[in-house]
């Protein structure tokens, strides 16, 4: 077995004496402020020697100036090859480069703007694998003039989980203090095809999703059968009509004071 041996390449006496050369070579960049103190170096190879030195420009904070010297072989100057700025530790870096299309969000899209679809866009299918009820009478349709391609599986199930984890979905504040659930709502229009099942359509006029796209077990206030409680009443202290019933004394009393002694009655009817 063949070994390749490599050989690290010693540093040059007289590059790494170059430091007032390449801080001259940093200066002239530097804009505003001048560089900072030097880092270090690094060998880059053969005569080849690159000088590290601090940014001090506040917009540039961690980044650092990189100046690489050289000599060529038996000469005695030594020259600068390049000078760039270059992030160190903790240095602010922008964000990875994206696609454009791949950087919108939803409502980025705004009145005139464009939005090309890809030929290879997963959430869409040829529209002549569309399956459904309506297959059969609308078959003409669609190997014809219909729909070049329609939504495929994978976007199908993308929107579903998108919209069921949004705003109108059951895990929203709203939908948590409702009454009920849409799929009971008299406003709760189904979707067809295969999203039927989970989503429905709010035609209520006064509800916060009029017109949107809602989860069957999403809610709010206005659902069709919310009731209205009465307000509470108060308990208020009795009060005795003595105009519904009579007044009855008891006997001992009447007989005390108002009685009518029996035999004076009988005396009479036989005078």
């Amino acid at each position: 077995m063949t070994r390749t041996r490599t050989r690290a390449s010693a540093p040059d006496q007289a590059c790494l004496a170059a430091v007032d050369l390449a801080r001259d070579a940093a200066l002239e960049l530097a804009s505003p402020g001048e560089p900072g103190e030097h880092l270090g170096f690094e060998v880059e190879g053969d005569r080849i020697v690159t000088h590290y030195f601090a940014c001090l420009d506040r917009a540039y904070r961690g980044w650092r100036w990189a100046v690489t010297v050289t000599r060529a072989s038996r000469a005695k100057n030594v020259t600068v090859s390049e000078a760039v700025l270059l992030p160190g530790t903790g240095a602010l870096l922008a964000p990875e480069w994206l696609p454009w299309s791949e950087r919108l969000r939803p409502g980025d899209l705004g009145v005139g703007d464009l939005l090309p679809t890809p030929e290879d866009d997963d959430r869409l299918a040829p529209g002549f694998t569309e399956a459904g009820d309506d297959v059969d009478r609308q078959q003409i349709f669609e190997y014809g003039l219909g729909r070049a391609r329609v939504l495929s599986a994978i976007g199908r199930d993308r929107a579903a989980r998108r919209w069921h984890s949004g705003e109108h979905g059951p895990h929203t504040p709203i939908a948590h203090a409702a009454p009920a659930q849409c799929s009971t709502c008299g406003f709760y229009w189904l979707l067809g095809g295969g999203l039927r099942q989970m989503f429905g359509v709010c035609t209520n006029e006064y509800a916060p999703d009029d017109g949107k796209v809602v989860a069957a077990d999403h809610g709010c206030g206005a659902h069709s059968e919310a009731a209205v409680m009465p307000p509470p009443i108060e308990a208020a202290s009795p009060i005795l009509d003595d105009l519904g019933f009579d007044l009855i004394e008891e006997e001992g009393a009447a007989d005390e004071e108002g009685s009518v002694d029996e035999s004076a009655i009988e005396d009479l009817g036989h005078s």
